[in-house]
């Protein structure tokens, strides 16, 4: 691997139903590993239907390349080994402990056997905040406390690839802005390249590395957030008029004023 292919790109990428294509003709240039890419976009853009097709669960076509290997020629097997994808919400019913739960995700992602991973589990637990929740059911937490498990259970298993659509949606704003800083230090420490869906865009502005942003199944704007966030992409893509300016501490934010006019 060399550095011009380290990272993530698409080519003619295309994703949906078999008679109605969502995604079309994609093309994402090289992204870096070690970075968040924050994917934007209003709802109906394709934001999940990408999510799921680039973790093999949907009809998809083209070139999905990973450090230089197209990973729509893989097996679904060989695949799932570097990509894990976080949906919006888990699979309902599971009664399993918290603990048991993320050291089964271990077990799927590398084989290890249950004592190899206790300890780590646990201590990424504690990172999360939930810790204390380990020796509770799945079933009996909260909506947002099963999306950090969910979190813990992505991250456990060691992924080049991040897939997380939404992970904030259920999340009060400690928890947002926890779980973003946690999800920066992993992708670093780690080296993997972490795509994060947010509806929020102050928070791709705070936390992203690069965004891509998407209107219609096409892509708009690609590039670092200042860059890509603009009043001008803003009134394009999601029909506001809006501004973009630092807050006291000089951080960008969005400011919406109202809406484009007809």
């Amino acid at each position: 691997m060399s550095q011009q292919t380290a990272g993530l790109a698409l080519r003619r990428f295309s994703a949906g139903y078999p008679r109605r294509p969502v995604i079309e003709d994609l093309n994402v240039p090289q992204l870096a590993r070690g970075q968040i890419i924050a994917l934007l976009g209003p709802n109906g853009s394709g934001k999940s239907t990408l999510m799921r097709a680039m973790a093999g669960l949907g009809s998809s076509s083209g070139e999905l390349l990973l450090d230089g290997a197209n990973l729509l020629a893989q097996p679904f097997a060989q695949r799932a080994e570097k990509v894990v994808y976080l949906p919006q919400t888990l699979p309902s019913g599971v009664h399993l402990h918290v603990l048991e739960s993320v050291i089964v995700a271990a077990q799927a992602g590398a084989g290890l056997r249950v004592p190899d991973k206790q300890q780590e589990v646990m201590a990424l637990l504690h990172q999360l905040g939930i810790g204390h929740l380990a020796l509770q059911y799945l079933d009996q937490l909260s909506g947002g406390q099963k999306q950090l498990v969910g979190l813990a259970q992505s991250l456990i298993r060691q992924p080049d690839l991040l897939l997380l659509d939404e992970p904030l949606s259920a999340l009060d704003l400690n928890y947002q802005f926890h779980v973003m800083e946690l999800v920066r230090r992993e992708t670093r420490r780690r080296n993997i390249v972490t795509l994060v869906v947010v509806h929020d865009i102050n928070i791709a502005l705070r936390h992203a590395d690069h965004v891509l942003m998407l209107k219609r199944g096409q892509l708009l704007a690609d590039g670092a957030p200042a860059a890509v966030i603009t009043p001008q992409t803003l009134a394009s893509v999601y029909g506001v008029r809006g501004r973009v300016e630092p807050c006291s501490r000089g951080v960008l934010q969005v400011m919406i004023d109202g809406l484009v006019g007809p």
